[in-house]
This record gives C-alpha cells, sequence and structure tokens, in this order.
C-alpha cells in the first residue's frame, strides 16, 4: 500500500458512501404514490392533452402541475444530492394509461425533478432502453440486449421508468461510487490518484461528428473530482479503452489495474445492489454519487413485447456545474444534437412504428 499526503486520496465516509451488502434499499429509498397522488397525475395529464401534442422540450413544470407530489418531487431532488443518491417510486397503475399518456407522465414527473437534456446524436428527450440491435446495429449500448457494465451518463440526475419488463431477469445494478472511492483510498490510493488524473477518451464516432466534432475530449476525463467542493464521479472507462484500441493514448499496466479494479468493486456482492423496478415503476440516481448497469436478462422476440424502460437526462441547475474533466459530451454537442430531432418523435408509438418500418426496409 502506498502512503500518500494528498487531500484527495482520503475516505470520505458520506451518507452516501453505502454498501449494497448492508442496506435495504426498500427502507433506505423506496417512495410510494398514493390513491390521491394518482389523482392529481390524472388531473395533470387531462390538463396537458386538453392542449394538444406538447412537444417534450417545451414541457415545463408549470405544465404538468401536481401540488401535492410536485414538492415530494423537489424534496427528492435534494435527498438525491445529499443522501444515500437513489431512489424509487412505486404505485403508478400502469395499466391505467396508454404507453404515450405513461411518457407523459413520466417527463412531467422529470419537470419536478431537473432540466431535461438530449442524450445522442437522434436528439431524443426520452431515451427508449430496449433491445433494437437485430434493426440497427450502430446503436448505443443500452439499445442492446443483455447485462451491462457499471458506468455513469452525461447528467446529474438519470430517471429510468419500467413501461415493459423482461421475460426475466434485468435488474437495475447500482453502486456507491462514493464507497469505491473509500475503498480504493484505504487500499489503493496510488490507484485512486489515477482515477483523479483522468483517461483519454474515445467517444462513440457518429455521436462526436453530429455534434461538436469532438472524437477525443481535450483534457482527460476523470472518475474521481472535487473541483466543485464535494465529490462528483464519471465512469465510462470503456471510452478508456478504446482510445488506447484507437491509438489515441498509451495506457500503462497501473493505468488498466486501476479501471479493472473500480469494475471489479462495483461488481462485486459486497457493494453492488440489486433495484427490481417493475412495470410502472421510477428510479432516479445522482449520476454524480453512483454507478448503474444491469444484469443479463431474458427477452421476448415480439418487440412490441420487449423489456422497455424510458430514460431521462436531467442537468439540476442549482446544482454546481461540472468540472470540464467530467464532461465528455459538451453543451455543444447536445444543442446540435437537437438538429437531428423530430417532433413527438419519442412517443412509444411513434417509436416502435419506426422501428418497425425500419425492420421493413
Amino acid at each position: 500500500m502506498t502512503t500518500t499526503t494528498d487531500p484527495r486520496l482520503v475516505p470520505i465516509g458520506s451518507k452516501a458512501a453505502w454498501k449494497g451488502s448492508e442496506i435495504d434499499w426498500r427502507r433506505e429509498g423506496l417512495h410510494e404514490i398514493s390513491a390521491a397522488e394518482v389523482e392529481e397525475i390524472d388531473r395533470a395529464l387531462a390538463g396537458l392533452r386538453a392542449r394538444g401534442d406538447v412537444d417534450f422540450p417545451r414541457m415545463r413544470a408549470s405544465d404538468f402541475p401536481l401540488p401535492t407530489l410536485g414538492p415530494r418531487l423537489a424534496a427528492l431532488r435534494d435527498e438525491l444530492r445529499h443522501g444515500r443518491g437513489f431512489a424509487l417510486l412505486r404505485g403508478l397503475p400502469r395499466a391505467r394509461w396508454s404507453d404515450d399518456d405513461v411518457a407523459r407522465i413520466y417527463f412531467g414527473f422529470g419537470a419536478h425533478v431537473g432540466r431535461a437534456t438530449t442524450q445522442s446524436r437522434q436528439g431524443e428527450y426520452l431515451g427508449h432502453v430496449v433491445d433494437i440491435s437485430d434493426v440497427d446495429a450502430s446503436v448505443r449500448g443500452y439499445q442492446y440486449g443483455g447485462g451491462q457494465n457499471m458506468h455513469s451518463d452525461s447528467c446529474d440526475i438519470i430517471g429510468l421508468m419500467c413501461v415493459r419488463a423482461a421475460k426475466s431477469g434485468g435488474a437495475s445494478r447500482i453502486a456507491s461510487a462514493v464507497a469505491i472511492h473509500d475503498e480504493l483510498a484505504r487500499r489503493r490510493p496510488d490507484l485512486l490518484r489515477l482515477h483523479y488524473d483522468g483517461f483519454v477518451y474515445r467517444r462513440n464516432e457518429l455521436d462526436a461528428r453530429l455534434g461538436g466534432g469532438v472524437v477525443v475530449p481535450p483534457v482527460p476525463i476523470a472518475t474521481f473530482s472535487r473541483a466543485t467542493g464535494e465529490l462528483s464521479c464519471y465512469l465510462g472507462t470503456n471510452y478508456a479503452l478504446k482510445a488506447a484500441e484507437a491509438g489515441d493514448a498509451v495506457l500503462s499496466a497501473a493505468q488498466r489495474e486501476a479501471i479493472a479494479i473500480v469494475q471489479e468493486l462495483a461488481t462485486s456482492p459486497a457493494f453492488y445492489l440489486d433495484m427490481s423496478i417493475g412495470e410502472g415503476d421510477i428510479q432516479y440516481l445522482n449520476n454524480r454519487l453512483v454507478f448503474h448497469g444491469r444484469t443479463a436478462y431474458e427477452d421476448f422476440p415480439d418487440l412490441p413485447r420487449r423489456r422497455h424502460m424510458l430514460r431521462l437526462w436531467l442537468r439540476v441547475d442549482s446544482w454546481p456545474p461540472l468540472p470540464p474533466s467530467q464532461r465528455p459530451h459538451s453543451d455543444e454537442d447536445h444543442v446540435l444534437w437537437e438538429r437531428f430531432r423530430r417532433p413527438l418523435m419519442e412517443m412509444p408509438s411513434r417509436f416502435l412504428a419506426d422501428v418497425e418500418q425500419r425492420r421493413r426496409a
């Protein structure tokens, strides 16, 4: 073990430094939606639909008024920042609404939590986490089937709503980035320093080309940073391995060990926590404090029955801005991606119809 005087390389020990083997997520992060709040949601939905097809980027909290539930969602945002970093809402009667109305409700909730941002070169504000790799082989990892390794996304809060569950499996696997940071501080501060120094990343070429054009970010991307005065985390180390394969950088043996040990810890039963997200459930994660992935699953072959999650990337303007070393996607990317968006294209009915059309083409 290496001794250090670097003040960054010491355990933090906050409430966010939990281990999955030691906590019950139902006690720590489950929030039930009441029958009265469901009626409130119905009224907000009716008011929204009375205005016609309001497109997602135009939706604000005032467009989906929730007098009781809205303040709860705002309080949840603060809990995500200062508490465990995860929460799950349960109690929405999924069968009560169409897929498109479920999307409206979910986006309306998100407007009370943060500000939605585009997620890829397609310019979508509402992502569809469903396996369509048999139709489009160029999709990003979240639109492939099977499990997914632990990672972060380019936002402050990530939301995930279950529209349809898999035939079996497909739990959301999360791990406290703070607990992993603290474990490295105790066991391997030499490797923790490398995560603070950051790694050269190589982004998805299409996302880069259709955004600001930057394939390799100008500064190394840091897994851990305290530039804002509080710990923030970002994990996308597959992009570091991709950069090494492309010749953008040379990864030392120590850097490869550093990358491997974070995945090893995040996928260790001592650290990870599996959350079962049932149909109608909504999970929110503080993307700065929690790494996430998913377990393997068995899916239905027919597209309309496949495991289908709706994803939101939310920014919280009152939180300190992420440092440049933790922003592989720039603000310019997010703005330019919107050029390729079509009105209401995120509606589940339109999304599935478009995939079916591409399949037949």
